[in-house]
C-alpha cells in the first residue's frame, strides 16, 4: 500500500458527493485529475472501491469501510496540525457552520475579521434550508448554525445578530399591469415561493393565510438566488429578505411593492446546543461576535436602515 492523504482527501470527497464531478468542484480540481487520483487509489485494492450503475456512481460497501478509515486518518492529521499552531500560541482548530439560505449574506462578513486574524482555524459552511439546518444541529453535526426563526424543539444558546426584513417584490416586468390592488397580486398574479422547509417560505405562507389570500398560481424555486432571478425575470411576485437584494433595488431591478403587514420583521440568530461543550476555538469565536458584531453590521449592513 502506498496511497498518500491527498488520494485519501480526494477519495473521502467522492463518497460524499457521490459524484466525480461534484467533487471535483469541491476541491477546486479538474475532473480529469480526480478521476486520475480514484484510479490510482483503487488500484492498490484488489477489492472495487465504486461501481458505476446507469452513468450514477455508487460507493461499494468496501468503499465505504476505506471511506471511513480516510476520514478518521485524515481528522487526526488536521488534530496533529491544531496542535503544533497551538504550541506556537496560535488560536487552531476547526469550526462547523450551518447556515439557512439567507444567511449566507450574512455570516461570511461575521467571519471574514475573525478568520484572517486565526489562520490556523479552518472554517466549514453548509447553506441550506432551516429544516436541514435544524437537523445538523440536532444531529451535533455542527457547532452553530444561523437562523431567523428559533427551533421550538431544541434547547439552545443564541447570539442575537442583526435584523431580517422581508418584503414584497416584483420585477419591472412584473409590474407592467399597475392597476392591479395588492390583494390582487396575490389572488390573480403568480406568487415565487421558496422550497417546503425554508423558513422565507413559511413566513409568506404565514403572512397570506393571515389575510386570507386565495392564491390561485404558485411557482416554486429551491434558492433565494433563484427566486431573485425569477422575480426579475417578470415570472411573477415574491416576498423576499431585503439583505439579498441590495444590488437589483439599486439597479431597479426588482422595486418593493408596499403592502399592510409587511415587511416581515425576525432576527438573525447565531445559536448552539444548550448541552453542547464549546471548543476554545468555538469560545474564541462568541467572544469575539460579541465584541465586534455591531461594527459589523455597521460597516455592511447599514443601507437596510433605509427601507
Amino acid at each position: 500500500m502506498n496511497y498518500t492523504l491527498h488520494q485519501l482527501r480526494i477519495f473521502l470527497q467522492i463518497t460524499e458527493s457521490q459524484s466525480i464531478t461534484k467533487a471535483s468542484e469541491e476541491l477546486f480540481l479538474t475532473q480529469p485529475a480526480v478521476s486520475i487520483q480514484l484510479k490510482n487509489f483503487q488500484d492498490q485494492f484488489s477489492i472495487p472501491l465504486t461501481e458505476v450503475v446507469g452513468r450514477k456512481l455508487y460507493v461499494t460497501d468496501f468503499g465505504k469501510e476505506i471511506a471511513s478509515a480516510a476520514k478518521k486518518i485524515l481528522n487526526e492529521v488536521d488534530a496533529i496540525n491544531y496542535k503544533i499552531l497551538s504550541y506556537k500560541g496560535e488560536l487552531a482548530g476547526k469550526l462547523k457552520f450551518s447556515v439557512v439560505s439567507t444567511g449566507k449574506y450574512v455570516m461570511p462578513y461575521m467571519l471574514s475579521n475573525f478568520s484572517h486574524q486565526n489562520k490556523g482555524v479552518d472554517l466549514i459552511i453548509d447553506v441550506t434550508n432551516k429544516t436541514q439546518v435544524v437537523e445538523s444541529l440536532e444531529l451535533n453535526a455542527v457547532d452553530f448554525a444561523m437562523v431567523s426563526v428559533l427551533p421550538k424543539k431544541l434547547k439552545v444558546e443564541r447570539v442575537e445578530l442583526m435584523q431580517n426584513k422581508l418584503y414584497l417584490i416584483a420585477g419591472k416586468k412584473g409590474l407592467n399591469n399597475k392597476n392591479l390592488s395588492r390583494r390582487k397580486i396575490f389572488e390573480q398574479s403568480p406568487l415565487i415561493y421558496r422550497e417546503v422547509g425554508s423558513a422565507t417560505r413559511a413566513a409568506m405562507e404565514t403572512f397570506i393565510i393571515k389575510n386570507k389570500f386565495e392564491v390561485r398560481k404558485k411557482i416554486e424555486l429551491t434558492s433565494n438566488e433563484a427566486v431573485k432571478q425569477a422575480v426579475i425575470a417578470g415570472l411573477g411576485f415574491s416576498i423576499m429578505p431585503i439583505i439579498g437584494l441590495r444590488n437589483e433595488l439599486k439597479n431597479n431591478d426588482v422595486q418593493i411593492i408596499p403592502v399592510k403587514g409587511l415587511p416581515i420583521e425576525t432576527k438573525w440568530n447565531l445559536i448552539w446546543l444548550k448541552s453542547k461543550k464549546l471548543s476554545p476555538t468555538a469560545l474564541a469565536f462568541l467572544d469575539y461576535l460579541e465584541k465586534e458584531k455591531h461594527q459589523v453590521i455597521q460597516d455592511n449592513f447599514d443601507w437596510i436602515s433605509a427601507y
